[in-house]
């Protein structure tokens, strides 16, 4: 093949020298760099080959061979799609019988939104006798595509696109960005000078610093304050070969990968957000990943459905949607495909189901697209669980040039999609859209908060039943540890409840009816559980009565479990002014009161402080919680099962979580 290659590139150039004097003496360095750049083309590497054919046309500005193969190569990188309808167009000026430069250059005119001049040169291509009746299928292709692109151009929606800039884009390839629903956190893969393993042959996987490229890898931002922190690598999941981000559940806690494998062809990953690090990721179970390719996935709101793309056998043709059922196994089964209303001959991809469970986005490439790939929304029809209604989100969120990896925030005013256009930070770049959607916001009820136990985040357990469906459990979900966050979207015609249980604490729950809504309704639930204080409530004083029995059993329980913990963790500290007693009892305007089943056990003292309550306490002070947690247990097994500790610092009762905040616990 190279000798065939490097045979016509000298036939080429020799014909160039007998027809034109506008040629300079070709270097030896330069017909190398010719040979490869056709070589790349062959591979269909037109972004590799893109570089060569620059630099050779600048050295041969005005030979028209190098102008029509460097035209056909700007044809496949946006930000030189200008540079492509100059070319053509002056290769086509001066010979016009260039084979399939009517085709190239209507593709480059429609590119450059010159719909009009398009049509007529695509319209020369399909009369002209010397076109292939195989070239012709995508004649007409290409011809719908620009009257679609000339229709939605003239009837474009409101939407805003605005590029997110630094520090997410840089120079380099950022796009398929993932989203959590609340837009707090982003997912996107990056290629570039910061990929793993620098640059890759990517046939023998070994580095290559001259002819390599850089693989995919996975980072991370965070929103703090509305503003997009530095981006980090994702190391459990990023390797030397490809790593693609290209899902994230509502709650960014499952990210959804696409790595390369050993066997030579990719499979669709999970990892698992545990702590503040996302897992080692792990190849999805069941029936999805197939030797065919599956490359994009987006999971339901309540976790059970899986819609992915696959291009196995016995789709419609190219790449499908279909949707996968959670098993009562952890495995992904009863694959179906989504059927003829969103799947074409051609290829569809990209899917993404918005929070509210019935809205799904997706792209397309098939005929009712403006050019490549555009992004369209379909909308479930809950009757018999098939999309309906499809509809093309139109200019300026589409374009002449793919449009793919579309995400919606769940309040559906703001989205995010990547695109290659002219004027980014880079050759791909993750742009915002203000959608405009306000008549066709999603409809559904999202409820985030906190979770935390005494003050401090934690990860609470949550379930989400539907109460007007017997109790059925709508999903089950956790908060993230490190910042005690969550969030849940429920479709709306349903009431709702939610249970939020932390270890042995008592769960806490909610109601919300979610059946009349008709917008998207957002709530914000901030659940506090927290440690009974060393303050026992008191069922009733009786003056002159001790009150060993009238405690709020309850309490006391939980306190001598609170007491039990801070013991294990700071029990052996000591300070200056800190002590600890053992109270046994309460009482007002004291009388004579008998312990007879506690002797042996140290002396019974009052202990008054300014609340009015006399304590009594039993063996004097201890200088470790340690000590007194001891003596208390022996307390409580003498049958005084309501004594517990108490805390003074410099002669005043404190609370054992105040110690901790004084930093004397630590």
């Amino acid at each position: 093949m190279k000798r065939i290659i490097i045979c016509l590139f000298t036939l080429c150039v020799s014909a160039l020298y007998s027809q034109t004097t506008n040629t300079s003496r070709w270097r030896k360095t330069e017909k190398d760099s010719m040979a490869n750049a056709f070589l790349l083309y062959e591979e269909k590497n037109y972004k590799m080959a893109l570089p060569y054919f620059d630099n050779i046309h600048h050295g041969h500005p005005k030979e028209e061979f190098v102008k029509y193969v460097y035209g056909k190569t700007c044809l496949y990188r946006s930000d030189k799609y200008g540079d492509a309808l100059q070319m053509l167009q002056e290769v086509y000026d001066k010979n016009p019988k260039v084979d399939m430069i009517e085709f190239d250059l209507a593709r480059a005119m429609h590119y450059n939104y010159k719909f009009d001049e398009a049509l007529v040169m695509v319209a020369k291509y399909l009369e002209n006798k010397r076109t292939r009746p195989e070239d012709k299928v995508a004649a007409e292709l290409l011809k719908k595509y620009i009257q679609n692109a000339k229709y939605y151009a003239s009837n474009t929606t409101q939407a805003k696109i605005t590029n997110i800039g630094g520090p997410i884009n840089t120079r380099d390839e950022e796009y398929v960005p993932t989203i959590s629903a609340d837009e707090s956190m982003m997912v996107f893969t990056y290629t570039g000078v910061k990929s793993k393993g620098g640059k890759i042959n990517e046939v023998l996987m070994i580095p290559d610093s001259v002819h390599g490229i850089y693989l995919e890898d996975v980072y991370m931002s965070i929103k703090a304050n509305d503003i997009w922190q530095a981006p980090v690598s994702l190391e459990n999941i990023n390797s030397k070969t490809n790593d693609a981000a290209i899902s994230l559940s509502q709650d960014g806690q499952v990210l959804f990968i696409y790595k390369d494998d050993a066997e030579g062809h990719g499979d669709i990953y999970q990892s698992n957000l545990i702590g503040e690090t996302f897992s080692f990721p792990t190849k999805l179970k069941g029936q999805i990943n197939t030797i065919a390719q599956e490359g994009h996935c987006s999971l339901s709101p309540d976790g059970k459905t899986l819609y992915f793309t696959s291009d196995r056998p016995g789709g419609f043709g190219g790449r499908d949607i279909y949707k996968a059922k959670l098993q009562a196994d952890s495995t992904w089964g009863n694959v179906v495909n989504l059927g003829d209303s969103i799947n074409t001959k051609y290829d569809e991809d990209s899917p993404f189901i918005h929070p509210d469970g019935s809205s799904l986005f997706y792209s397309s490439n098939g005929p009712k697209s403006s050019g490549g790939h555009d992004i369209f929304r379909a909308y479930l029809e809950a009757s018999d669980s098939s999309f309906k209604k499809i509809e093309n989100l139109s200019f300026p969120i589409n374009s002449p040039d793919d449009d793919k990896y579309f995400v919606l925030a769940a309040n559906g005013t703001r989205g995010y999609y990547s695109s290659g256009k002219a004027g980014g930070e880079g050759l791909n770049d993750i742009y915002l859209v203000e959608t405009g959607f306000e008549a066709k916001t999603p409809v559904l009820l999202f409820v985030k908060g906190k979770v935390t136990f005494d003050g401090t985040p934690v990860e609470s357990s949550i379930k989400v039943e539907v109460t007007s469906k017997n109790n059925s459990v709508f999903n089950i979900i956790k908060t993230i540890p490190a910042t005690g966050n969550y969030m849940v979207s429920m479709p709306p015609g349903q009431s709702y409840k939610i249970t939020y249980s932390y270890k042995d604490e008592k769960p806490k729950t909610f109601e919300f009816d979610a059946s009349q809504i008709t917008a998207y309704t957002e709530k914000i639930v901030d659940i506090k559980f927290e440690t009974p204080k060393d303050t026992i409530p008191v069922a009733a004083i009786i003056p002159g009565k001790a009150l060993p029995n009238e405690f709020d059993k309850e309490a006391i329980t939980l306190l001598q479990k609170k007491i039990s913990k801070y013991s294990s963790a700071y029990g052996k500290i000591t300070a200056e002014g800190l002590e600890f007693k053992v109270q046994i009892a309460a009482y007002k305007n004291p009388k004579n009161y008998k312990f007879k089943h506690l002797k042996g056990l140290g002396k019974v003292e009052k202990l008054m402080l300014p609340d009015g309550l006399t304590r009594m306490t039993i063996n004097g002070t201890f200088k470790t919680l340690e000590a007194a947690w001891i003596h208390n247990k022996k307390v409580i097994k003498a049958g005084q099962d309501d004594a517990f500790v108490t805390a003074l610092y410099q002669g005043k009762r404190v609370y054992l979580e105040e110690l901790v905040k004084m930093g004397i616990f630590k």
